[in-house]
C-alpha cells in the first residue's frame, strides 16, 4: 500500500496517509499571542483545511492527542472542543501536559482521521 505524504519537507509532512488513515499535527500559526480559546480556534480552523485536503471532515476524526502547557486552560479548551464537534462525533482523545518548543504556544494537537476513498490504496 502506498503512503501518501502531503506537502512533504525534509523535517515533516503536513499530512501522512496510509491505508485510508491520516495523521497530522496542528498548532496556532496565525496568532501565537492569542489566549487558549483563540489558539484552539486557530487549530480547529487549520484542521478543517487539512481534512479538506484528504477529502474528509471533522465528523471523521478518529482520535486526537492534545498537548497542553497548563491545565488551568483545560476547561476553556473543553468549551471550544464541545462546540466544535458535531453531536455524537467526538473522537477518542488523550490530553497531556507538555512543554512545547515555542513558549507562546499553549496547545498542540495531533489528529488521526479517516481519509477519503482515493487514499485507501
Amino acid at each position: 500500500m502506498k503512503i501518501h505524504r502531503i506537502n512533504p519537507s525534509k523535517r515533516w509532512s503536513d499530512i501522512t496517509v496510509f491505508n485510508g488513515i491520516a495523521t497530522f499535527t496542528e498548532v496556532a500559526d496565525t496568532d501565537t499571542s492569542a489566549d487558549i480559546k483563540g489558539q484552539v480556534l486557530q487549530i480547529f480552523e487549520q484542521a478543517e483545511a487539512s481534512l479538506a485536503l484528504i477529502d474528509s471532515d471533522k465528523s471523521r476524526i478518529l482520535a486526537v492527542t492534545i498537548y497542553i502547557t497548563d491545565f488551568a486552560n483545560f476547561d476553556a479548551l473543553n468549551e471550544i472542543w464541545d462546540e466544535w464537534f458535531p453531536q455524537n462525533c467526538a473522537p477518542s482523545r488523550a490530553c497531556v501536559k507538555a512543554e512545547l518548543v515555542d513558549s507562546n504556544l499553549l496547545v498542540e494537537m495531533t489528529f488521526t482521521a479517516a481519509a477519503g476513498e482515493k487514499y485507501l490504496s
